[in-house]
């Protein structure tokens, strides 16, 4: 469980410009053992930094293909990536859409090497606007893809309780789902993120009482992980992405997929083992790497990351 926001590690503005701290940064670099004049994918493009990097060792004859539901992380993107310039930069492609879609644009064995670094990125959850934040008054979204037709709003004051509290556990691995769902809809119409966050701790505060639990991570955090996973369709996409992988990937073909919490981790990991068990994948991590105490020190929303790699085959 990603303690903090379910998500990607921070990627913010210093100085004006677009700062970046990409989780495991080196690690997937070295993973993805990037072909000069290669063709790769980074299916979830953020503010560039993994793209930056793939980018840069391409060369002219290279395609780097960038997906992004959020047409604001593609724009930023752009233009750190226009910082590769002269003889050396490879062909760019940045699509709005999701990974999801990585088969309708990708042809089959066409690509070297595809990454992920799922969840929500700090360009996203910094923006208190956008919703997804428990710690900011903003308005309940949650939205990635801002065009997106389900919002937090539509899951929290319109979902029968019994299937709010189906959500609120499947997606927010929460045991207190019936409570926090019962207590969600007697305090409907809940209009923002800190109201919807009051209403949940409140209704775990005689809980903890009663329980002498002590919670080390915000009463409201895998409840706004699973409303904000199922707006998203997180799940469903990561599985037609990791579908999609083989097929998109050529022989010695690089996935290196960088997870956040449990749910995500499990689907990754089933899907690696049934390719290397079918004979499509040479699963490159007997275990997930995480990130070492430097970089946990450095950005502490790192501890919760997980990589695997594998080779197609």
């Amino acid at each position: 469980m990603d303690e903090d926001f379910g998500g990607k590690a921070p990627e913010g503005a210093h100085g004006g410009e677009v700062g970046h701290v990409s989780v495991l940064l080196k690690e997937a670099i070295d993973f993805l053992a990037i072909r000069r004049g290669g063709t790769y994918i980074d299916a979830t493009l953020g503010l560039g930094g993994h793209s930056f990097e793939i980018a840069k060792r391409l060369g002219p004859q290279g395609h780097l293909i960038g997906f992004d539901k959020d047409t604001n992380a593609i724009e930023l993107a752009r233009q750190r990536l226009s910082r590769i310039g002269g003889d050396d930069r490879p062909k760019i492609t940045l699509l709005h859409g999701s990974y999801a879609e990585v088969p309708q644009h990708v042809p089959p064995t066409a690509s070297d090497g595809l990454l992920a670094d799922l969840g929500v990125s700090s360009l996203q959850f910094g923006d208190a606007a956008r919703g997804f934040s428990f710690q900011a008054e903003g308005p309940l979204d949650m939205r990635m893809n801002p065009e997106g037709e389900v919002t937090a709003d539509q899951v929290v004051n319109h979902m029968r309780e019994e299937e709010l509290a189906n959500v609120i556990y499947e997606f927010g691995e929460e045991r207190r789902s019936r409570r926090i769902a019962r207590a969600i809809v007697r305090a409907r119409p809940i209009r923002t993120t800190a109201h919807l966050a009051q209403v949940i701790s409140a209704a775990l505060r005689s809980m903890k009482r009663d329980h002498g639990a002590r919670e080390k991570i915000h009463p409201a955090t895998r409840t706004f992980q699973a409303i904000r996973i199922f707006v998203n369709r997180e799940l469903d996409d990561l599985k037609l992405l990791l579908q999609a992988a083989p097929q998109v990937l050529k022989p010695g073909g690089r996935l290196v997929v960088i997870s956040f919490h449990s749910l995500e981790d499990r689907i990754v990991k089933d899907s690696l083992r049934e390719g290397r068990e079918n004979g499509v994948y040479n699963v490159l991590t007997k275990k997930p790497l995480t990130a070492r105490e430097e970089e946990i020190d450095r950005n502490p929303r790192s501890r919760s990351a997980k990589l695997r790699a594998a080779e197609r085959k």
